[in-house]
């Protein structure tokens, strides 16, 4: 990281210096020095005020990493959600930072069919993640109640037909609420998994070539897929992508699509042919106002000398697809990926290397685990770690060094931070005893021996409130086990994920 940044910072004096050379004195005091003022990186928070601490910690860093490098990005399809991403690193020798994917069905699959491919892109963005990349969602949607496939996304809509689609009661705004619902499930799956995802619906809004694009009300669409998505399904793991077309000979100015500050978290437009015009560039960072910036799609991959020079503070961009073979050769992607100023997976993994290595001083997601040898929980525990959640299978094997197979226990504690407001069904399968206790309410005692029994107990839970949790579990002898998911009438029934839980 430190060689990009020195890069970026040699080539900006450089040009400098030349310049000031060649020119009189009295030319050189009267050159215009360009200033465009922005928010202090402090003030950039996400708009969703129950944000994940991991989506908060992604936009800090985009904030942060403007006009210091790039980062590198690689789009790929809902059929094959890894294709050319393995291209780029088979090419390159380096996987891009920035995983696109795409959750919209185009090929009028069964619907059985799309099911497993979004699994499939669900599957492949957590692995992203923990692999140290950072994913990124598209969302190509039909128009609402018509078959999944490209004409019902590549459609001309009158604006007429486009306002019962966002007017509540109509058969066209509960067509559109029933599709949204249904990719919140996925979404659902990444945020449990603590998956920050840069989420940009709606994209290219002022070109004509999508159902929802070049409609005075955009924003109502917009609003709706907020409501529903972060206040609705409490997807707080979603950072906000605002992303038009580049205002050329085909689409209109970005202003009059933009939600506004308030409901959007970055900026980014779609450049093709290769034109990284400046204007595109300027009119972008002064509508971001200290939002990070980034090229949403692209087709020939920029060049980083002239960017970081000119346009340095696109944080990423992001080359769509097949183009990344169809509109560079080996030697161009070789070249923007060695480039210093270029940021590539192993660039950004090291800086989380180093952030870890002088963490921030606050609570750590999952909980505190004591663990105990012996079964009653008593004397100094021999073991205490962080467990990001509770699902484990040690068979007939220990949890840990220092402990053993058989006659040990263990205490979870730490708080826990539902996402609805409602009754909450807690399921604890273990082998063998089992007690939870929720805000200090003894909701589960099965504390005897057992084989993969599960119990249950309720608890009426508030959104976004942290009650205290214990777990307590002993294992007798032979297989050991256990596991502890929960269920409302909004949420399906899942391992409790790390996001929800803080240790002490």
């Amino acid at each position: 990281m430190n060689t990009y940044r020195k890069y970026r910072l040699f080539n900006t004096i450089l040009p400098l210096i030349l310049i000031f050379s060649l020119l009189p004195w009295s030319e050189a005091r009267s050159l215009p020095v360009p200033r465009t003022i922005v928010t202090p990186a402090a003030a950039i928070t996400p708009i969703n005020p129950s944000a994940s601490e991991e989506a908060a910690d992604l936009l800090s860093y985009l904030v942060d990493l403007g006009g210091k490098g790039m980062i590198s990005g690689q789009h790929d399809y809902l059929e094959t959600p890894d294709e050319f991403n393995n291209k780029l690193k088979n090419a390159s020798g380096q996987y891009a930072v920035l995983h696109g994917y795409e959750l919209g069905a185009i090929n009028n699959q069964p619907e059985g069919t799309i099911v497993k491919q979004r699994q499939n892109v669900v599957k492949s963005a957590i692995k992203w993640h923990q692999g140290g990349g950072i994913v990124a969602m598209t969302f190509h949607q039909n128009l609402p109640g018509t078959s999944p496939e490209w004409a019902n996304v590549h459609m001309s809509l009158s604006q007429e037909d486009f306002d019962a689609y966002v007017t509540p009661g109509t058969p066209q705004y509960k067509n559109l609420i029933a599709e949204l619902d249904e990719v919140a499930e996925y979404l659902g799956d990444l945020r449990d998994a603590g998956v920050p995802v840069l989420w940009r619906p709606y994209h290219e809004m002022n070109g004509n070539w999508f159902w929802w694009g070049q409609k005075d009300n955009f924003t109502e669409l917009w609003d709706i897929m907020y409501n529903r998505l972060a206040n609705v399904h409490k997807l707080d793991n979603l950072l906000w992508v605002w992303n038009p077309n580049a205002p050329n000979e085909w689409s209109d100015g970005c202003e009059p699509y933009y939600p506004g500050a308030g409901k959007v978290d970055v900026l980014a437009a779609d450049i093709y042919n290769n034109d990284y015009r400046q204007s595109y560039y300027e009119k972008l960072l002064k509508l971001a106002d200290g939002k990070p910036i980034g090229i949403g799609e692209s087709g020939e991959l920029p060049d980083p000398l002239i960017l970081s020079r000119t346009q340095s503070k696109w944080v990423y961009t992001m080359t769509w697809g097949k183009m990344l073979t169809e509109k560079n050769n080996l030697e161009q992607i070789k070249s923007f990926m060695s480039n210093d100023y270029t940021v590539s997976r192993d660039d950004y993994k090291l800086m989380l290397v180093g952030k870890n290595n002088n963490p921030a001083p606050v609570s750590r997601t999952g909980l505190t685990g004591e663990y105990f040898n012996n079964m009653e929980l008593s004397g100094k525990a021999v073991l205490v770690r962080n467990d990001n959640k509770i699902d484990f299978n040690w068979h007939g094997d220990s949890p840990s060094s220092g402990i053993g197979k058989d006659a040990f226990s263990v205490r979870w504690s730490g708080k826990i931070k539902p996402v609805y407001n409602e009754k909450y069904n807690f399921i604890a399968s273990s082998d063998d005893g089992v007690r939870v206790w929720i805000d200090g309410k003894l909701i589960i005692d099965s504390w005897k021996k057992q084989s993969g029994v599960s119990r249950e107990g309720s608890i009426v839970l508030e959104a976004g409130s942290s009650y205290d949790i214990k777990v307590e579990y002993y294992e007798n002898s032979g297989d050991a086990s256990i596991r502890l998911m929960w269920k409302s009438p909004s949420q399906k029934q899942a391992v409790i994920p790390k996001g929800a839980l803080t240790s002490k």
